[in-house]
């Protein structure tokens, strides 16, 4: 074949794989605006028939993220617009030590929708969500971090779940881009907290995240909760009510790094393990029978050796006992330490935040 029409050939097979492609993410493309078109529809005829103050309001609790900000209320406006006009966005200020409440106050000022709420000292993630819920309105409230890793773009698709009946949606993450070390903890974490819960309604799932949506009967009743330790996820779970969930890319990053460090981490699971279950105090049981009995059983095999045998030293071995021994009285001691402590915390009966000032 001569040269010039190979040459042709391949021209035309490039075109054609070209137009294909263009013509395959056409389709594509057209077919999700469709859809997105009807999901919107859905969704702003529901809110049409509702008489409430406010349609949805976002709850986002904010430490060490102050460049984020702005984006993130861009991006939840220019999303929750189109399906209402009756919405709320509130940014709670964990009196983060950089300049995020100057953010807030920027945005509030541009934007009418957006509250800031600024708490009196750094209460921790999950007390500032529920400062946050605790001055919500929505019908539907969403909650949100404000570092840009969970994408506002699935708002409408968590309502469109909602709208099919359930009252709790949470986001299943495909793939987390946290740290090695978050992840890793994460996995102990989980392992642990469903072994000790041993409960499948309210298993830990380390794949889903704070990143969710909740009805105002939820919100209500969350609020309701005096709980002192609390994780968001594992009252939601507790609630019980219908839920699912919906699968999304985790993104990375954009700003900044997670304020959780190592000891923050272990302290927070440490928190959630004791504060959701009791079994570690059942375990130092089963543990203190164990070693009663295998001292029992040793006590018989050593004055069996006596009378057989005669009497031989063994400080070694003796000192090691008691060293074992020690340690594991001192390791539960100090669990039962901890669940007095929790005991003392909810007595006092403190609020569980105190909002500084608002927007």
């Amino acid at each position: 074949m001569p040269y010039n029409y190979k040459f042709k050939l391949l021209a035309y097979l490039t075109l054609y794989k070209v137009i294909h492609t263009i013509a395959s993410e056409c389709h594509e493309v057209y077919n999700l605006s469709v859809k997105d078109t009807l999901q919107y529809s859905a969704i702003r005829e529901h809110f049409t028939s509702l008489n409430t103050d406010k349609d949805i309001s976002v709850v986002s609790p904010v430490y060490l993220s102050s460049k984020s900000i702005p984006e993130l209320v861009e991006s939840l406006i220019s999303i929750i617009s189109p399906l209402t006009e009756k919405f709320e966005i509130l940014l709670v200020d964990d009196r983060s030590p950089d300049d995020s409440w100057a953010k807030i106050e920027k945005a509030a000022k541009k934007y009418t929708q957006v509250k800031g709420i600024k708490l009196s000292k750094n209460f921790g993630q999950h007390k500032a969500i529920s400062a946050g819920l605790s001055q919500a309105k929505g019908e539907y409230t969403f909650v949100i971090d404000c570092d840009l890793q969970d994408n506002p773009k699935h708002i409408p698709e968590l309502l469109s779940l909602a709208l099919n009946g359930y009252d709790i949606v949470y986001t299943k993450k495909q793939k987390r881009k946290h740290g090695l070390l978050k992840n890793i903890s994460a996995k102990i974490f989980s392992l642990l907290f469903n072994l000790l819960t041993n409960d499948p309604n309210r298993e830990y799932d380390t794949e889903i995240g704070c990143y969710s949506l909740i009805t105002r009967k939820v919100r209500e009743t969350f609020s309701r909760m005096s709980d002192r330790q609390r994780h968001y996820l594992m009252l939601l779970r507790w609630l019980g009510f219908s839920s699912t969930y919906l699968s999304i890319e985790h993104e990375e990053r954009k700003y900044g790094k997670s304020s959780y460090t190592l000891k923050k981490l272990i302290h927070h699971a440490v928190d959630g393990l004791t504060s959701e279950s009791d079994r570690l105090l059942y375990f130092s049981i089963y543990v203190g029978l164990t070693f009663f009995v295998l001292s029992t059983l040793i006590a018989l095999w050593i004055s069996f050796n006596y009378f057989i045998y005669g009497y031989k030293e063994g400080w070694g071995s003796l000192i090691v006992t008691i060293l074992l021994s020690t340690g594991v009285i001192t390791f539960f001691l100090g669990i039962n330490g901890v669940y007095l402590s929790k005991n003392f915390e909810q007595t006092k009966m403190r609020p569980l935040f105190i909002i500084d000032k608002t927007t």
